[in-house]
């Protein structure tokens, strides 16, 4: 059975102003999603829990309004969710990036078609940190492995002065990940259990520098 609006609201613990954006979103994501590739497509009858909520969780890590960096937003996930909810505030700020030309024109679409507070730079991840020289707190989802992400984050973690905090989604093989990655990075760490999928976490890095051999 379909959930009604106020159930959904009340679920995702969300306005109703911010209910009606999400809905919309999604509306135009099943409608992008027939004719390119925004998501798996196994995935798709399960928007709301395996996308939309799953993206839901980092706002509610840090809810306070900042300046984002969401690397390789794909087809919005977390950072659509993130500008989405910042628009409740007024302030704060998303900036998407996403190199392929296609989602990008869709994650500019559905900013602006849902009033979000976001922006898309049509740009590799790698040459985010000289375009986006500050943010607050970073995303990403399904994009690299921990260590790779950390090398993305390092120009602006490793700034003098950074308090800049970074949230990853991972999925049940994150403690791998982790011991790599501290073979190559000293950070501090908390993990979040995931409100979707069973063991999975939110991986909430801070402090970070290099391992001197």
């Amino acid at each position: 059975m379909k959930a009604s609006p106020a159930e959904r609201m009340k679920a995702l613990r969300v306005s109703r102003e911010t209910l009606d954006k999400l809905e919309h979103f999604a509306a135009l994501f099943q409608k992008w999603a027939k004719s390119i590739n925004l998501v798996a497509p196994s995935t798709l009858e399960d928007l709301w829990q395996r996308h939309i909520v799953d993206s839901l969780q980092i706002i509610r890590l840090s809810p306070s309004p900042k300046t984002w960096v969401d690397l390789g937003s794909g087809g919005g996930f977390p950072g659509v969710i993130t500008a989405i909810c910042l628009s409740e505030f007024s302030d704060g700020w998303v900036h998407l990036v996403e190199s392929n030309n296609k989602k990008a024109a869709f994650l500019r679409v559905a900013l602006n078609e849902t009033g979000a507070r976001g922006s898309v730079q049509p740009i590799r991840v790698e040459q985010a940190p000289s375009v986006i020289p500050r943010c607050e707190a970073i995303s990403a989802r399904a994009l690299a492995d921990l260590s790779q992400l950390l090398d993305y984050c390092a120009p602006w973690m490793l700034a003098d002065g950074s308090k800049t905090v970074a949230f990853f989604h991972k999925g049940r093989d994150y403690q791998q990940e982790i011991d790599k990655a501290v073979s190559r990075f000293q950070f501090d760490l908390v993990k979040h259990a995931s409100v979707v999928e069973r063991d999975s976490v939110v991986l909430e890095i801070a402090n970070l520098s290099r391992r001197t051999k």
